[in-house]
């Protein structure tokens, strides 16, 4: 495939007019861009007549444009995908198709990717550095305004990955992989594929951080161009540590986040000082064991951006006496194993539509109820505390799954959450 520039001479079919859909057509418009049709499975679901024009337009346009979330295996154009998934791009091709001069920093993997990238904008930005993220986190790719000395910030999805053909960056990095979105990628490989096409267009002038040794074998056995930079534990000494005052970071998981930002520090040789400066004034991300109400004995812990087991362990194992609300779309092939943390837990409340799932995962292991949705839990619970009035205790929303069942996304989970926790303060005595 060759280069797309000038963009006004090729054609396009978006598909999906979500966020990155419409951050797209906005770009290709801009860029004179006369050729567009477009799709949306619930904006146009009763309009057959552009069904069938979009159906034609894939093996007619130069390039086809699908936004993250979109899976070809569960589309209805699936057979079309098919046919002409050479032709399938994302909106991060189109920005590095039109800005392969600007330095940029992509960041993977299955946890901690939004705060690792929030904790380098901060960094750059103490730095006094020019610098923008966007990606799977805020802004779309194509909305940020870049200069020529802009540093760029991107958080990859294994979804705009899997479809990437275009993307190199001049720093790549996977945290970590564990087992996520296989109902997307049918199975590990496909999604451990998707990451690593990351380093997949890198030269020997770029680099690529790892720290896992099963990724570093994997990287190894690619053979791909890049310089491999191993992230040490060590990185982070205890001096530094000793100076890190922000508690939210020195938790377990933010501090493999931290080790990754570090690392970062020394290759663009950002003094310690301004290091500690931006970490010591960070502050976490919403939805991420972010404790929104504590009052006496009882703590309120919002979590509801841990979509699976392996991202609610950290809240289950840091935590005690907890009521702990859990439910969802639950993510193919997750399995629940408590162990040593069921000792932390009194009572699960399950919610969402799949109670089934959760029902057989926790049966044998802890006390649970079925409360369906949010309200029901919380109002089961606040009946459930009389029950332990001389104890300090945590109320927990980390559902490990996904949240589409009953809510648009895990933002919109996490804001009804505290809602009706502050509705009902009152009653948590």
């Amino acid at each position: 495939m060759k280069k797309i520039i000038p963009l006004r001479k090729y054609s396009f079919a978006i598909y999906g007019l979500g966020i990155s859909g419409k951050s797209v057509i906005n770009y290709l418009k801009n860029k004179k861009v006369n050729k567009i049709f477009t799709w949306d499975d619930e904006l146009f679901k009763n309009d057959k007549k552009k069904l069938s024009i979009f159906k034609s337009s894939l093996s007619k346009v130069d390039y086809i444009i699908i936004s993250p979330g979109i899976s070809i295996n569960k589309s209805i154009f699936q057979k079309h995908l098919f046919k002409n998934r050479n032709k399938i791009i994302t909106d991060l091709d189109l920005f590095y198709l039109e800005n392969n001069s600007i330095k940029t920093i992509v960041i993977t993997g299955t946890n901690g990717k939004s705060t690792t990238c929030k904790l380098l904008e901060h960094l750059f930005k103490t730095n006094k550095d020019d610098v923008q993220l966007g990606g799977n986190i805020g802004k779309p790719i194509l909305n940020l305004r870049i200069k020529k000395k802009t540093i760029v910030i991107i958080e990859a999805s294994s979804f705009q990955l899997a479809y990437s053909k275009f993307l190199r960056p001049n720093y790549a990095a996977i945290l970590n992989i564990t087992k996520d979105h296989l109902d997307w990628h049918l199975n590990m490989r496909h999604y451990i594929k998707s990451k690593f096409k990351i380093f997949s267009r890198q030269s020997k002038t770029d680099y690529a951080l790892l720290k896992e040794e099963k990724l570093i074998r994997i990287f190894k056995k690619n053979n791909f161009k890049s310089k491999l930079l191993k992230v040490h534990n060590n990185i982070l000494d205890n001096k530094i540590k000793k100076q890190i005052n922000n508690f939210y970071l020195l938790s377990k998981p933010n501090i493999e986040n931290l080790i990754f930002v570090l690392k970062f520090a020394k290759i663009f040789k950002i003094k310690n000082s301004i290091f500690l400066s931006a970490i010591n004034s960070f502050k976490g991300l919403p939805h991420r064991h972010e404790l929104f109400y504590k009052k006496k004995r009882i703590s309120i812990i919002n979590d509801s951006k841990a979509t699976s087991f392996e991202a609610c362990k950290y809240s289950l194992e840091k935590n005690k006496n907890i009521f702990w609300i859990v439910g969802g779309l639950p993510k193919l092939g997750d399995r629940f194993k408590l162990k040593y943390l069921k000792k932390n837990i009194l009572k699960a409340y399950i919610i969402g539509k799949n109670t089934t799932f959760f029902t057989k995962q926790l049966s044998k292991e802890i006390n649970y109820k079925i409360s369906h949705n949010l309200k029901n839990a919380v109002i089961d619970i606040i009946k459930d505390l009389k029950k332990f009035k001389n104890k300090s205790l945590t109320i927990l929303l980390s559902p490990a799954s996904a949240s589409y069942d009953q809510f648009n996304n895990f933002v919109d989970r996490g804001n009804q959450f505290k809602k009706m926790i502050n509705l009902n303060a009152k009653k948590f005595i």
